[in-house]
């Protein structure tokens, strides 16, 4: 095995642990109190130019944006809203992983769901005190849940969560690991709510202590084992999960809170030392920081604000972290447009690979080949990366709307039209569906909800950059963007 390919084993390897680190969902299954703004940056590439200043769009007398009908976005953000809303394990206020399929409840999918309330309110779905009072139960069972280093009966140990919970009890399921990055991704919605809630009345004011407490006793620095980058998680029965994060992936929001915090906060140059490991290379004709799954380029971004503001690697390349992932979703479609696997259904409006549930673990013959299937997969492609089983996922379009409107809603469009109920249905987007597995296709039939919180959140973002600018307000963010060295920008501008 020569340098360059061990490099890209080690990589995938990597990529595969960070989507387990994710969703264990099939596997599993089977087994503390104490306004958005326009960026002058223009970048261009392949005779492609994109003006960040026209990121929100104008309104549209005629109802449509980009030939989509308004009608539509409108409601696939309502019916994602309402996932959100409904799907909820009403003893611990904690979100189901997926539905219909009920197995427990997920720490991410709930840090999801905290600004998808804040969403509701805007929106005018449900009135503030019903949100307040939703995130509330959230925060209070959060915090008031079982803690400590037992294999059994907690919640959470040293600020961490496990990664999924039984439903009534809130305890960990089975032998899943405390998990850093879904702890991440609840903080980073547990800190939307503190900056949101900002009324002067007890339900609100709660809020936000509860809030504090909970970030502030998330042990960040225990986290890192010794070692200069941080563990991707933690078994009561054999420690440490060896692999660490390392290189560019979803873990920017986890550096970013463990930069930001209060105490236990993690090394200041772990943020260079992250960074020292990107793969930084072209892949169909758009050169940027790759990682296969779209997933990758859109979690740390539902929740910071990345344009026009640069850290030092990004300064050396001269783009930005937005750009990036604008790079990457369009080198993402320009790969299913090219289709090399010749799987079925792939088109300019019907693509978009990431983690997602799949088909089946089996082999199958199609016409004159043999393909392997998979379930849940960290399904992508990149530069070293080619994980594709003919599955298409709506979130990887989704999730990176504000990077590439136009491309992503006309997918999102094609694929409702085109397969109707099949794919889209009460609570908007089913998880991913197949057209190579059968004759007749292959549909999930589960929403999975970190899966449908990038589709809401990242909608919401285009339209009034609302999760963003809640967030350019919070002292704990800024704080952590600073340690890990980014400037420009909002950045430069004082906290209301």
């Amino acid at each position: 095995m020569n340098k360059k390919t061990y490099k890209y084993s080690v990589r995938n390897v990597k990529i595969s642990l960070a989507a387990l680190c994710f969703s264990m969902t099939v596997t599993a299954a089977e087994a503390y109190p104490v306004n958005n703004s326009g960026s002058s940056i223009s970048f261009s590439q392949n005779s492609q130019k994109y003006d960040l200043t026209e990121l929100t769009p104008a309104a549209d007398t005629t109802k449509t944006v980009y030939g989509i009908p308004v009608q539509f976005t409108d409601e696939l953000k309502e019916r994602t809203f309402t996932y959100f809303w409904e799907i909820v394990d009403s003893t611990t206020w904690q979100t189901d992983d997926r539905y219909p399929t009920k197995n427990f409840t997920s720490i991410a999918a709930t840090g999801f769901a905290l600004p998808a309330y804040v969403i509701g309110i805007e929106n005018e779905y449900i009135s503030r005190e019903k949100g307040a009072e939703r995130v509330l139960n959230v925060l209070d069972w959060l915090w008031n849940s079982p803690q400590g280093d037992n294999a059994e009966g907690v919640a959470g140990y040293r600020g961490f969560y496990y990664h999924f919970l039984n439903y009534d009890t809130g305890t960990r399921y089975q032998q899943v690991e405390l998990s850093t990055i879904d702890t991440a991704l609840l903080m980073a919605g547990v800190l939307t709510t503190q900056s949101y809630f900002d009324a002067d009345n007890r339900v609100e004011s709660r809020i936000r202590e509860i809030a504090d407490s909970l970030y502030y006793r998330v042990e960040w620095d225990w986290a890192m084992d010794g070692n200069s980058t941080m563990s991707m998680g933690w078994y009561p029965e054999s420690g440490f999960i060896r692999a660490q994060w390392e290189g560019y992936d979803e873990s920017m929001i986890l550096l970013i809170l463990a930069l930001g915090a209060p105490v236990y906060s993690m090394p200041e140059g772990s943020w260079d030392v992250w960074t020292s490991t990107n793969n930084w290379a072209d892949f169909y004709g758009f050169e940027h920081v790759n990682f296969g799954p779209l997933f990758g380029h859109q979690y740390s971004h539902m929740f910071i604000d990345f344009r026009d503001i640069q850290d030092a690697y990004m300064r050396e390349k001269g783009i930005d972290y937005f750009e990036n992932s604008r790079r990457a979703t369009l080198a993402n479609r320009a790969y299913c447009i090219d289709n090399p696997g010749g799987f079925e259904g792939y088109s300019e409006n019907i693509w978009g690979l990431t983690a997602s549930d799949g088909p089946a673990n089996e082999t199958r013959v199609i016409g004159n080949r043999t393909v392997q299937f998979s379930t849940y997969h960290a399904r992508g492609a990149a530069d070293g990366y080619i994980e594709d089983d003919g599955t298409i996922v709506p979130t990887a379009a989704g999730g990176s709307i504000p990077f590439a409107p136009e491309e992503t809603l006309k997918a999102l469009y094609t694929m409702k039209e085109k397969f109707g109920d099949q794919l889209y249905t009460e609570y908007g987007f089913l998880d991913s569906f197949n057209m190579t597995y059968s004759e007749e296709g292959w549909f999930n039939p589960d929403y999975i909800g970190i899966d449908q919180g990038p589709i809401l959140i990242q909608l919401e973002n285009y339209e009034t950059g609302l999760i963003w600018s809640i967030l350019r307000e919070n002292k704990y963010i800024r704080k952590g963007l600073g340690k890990a060295g980014f400037t420009g920008g909002w950045m430069e501008e004082s906290v209301k």
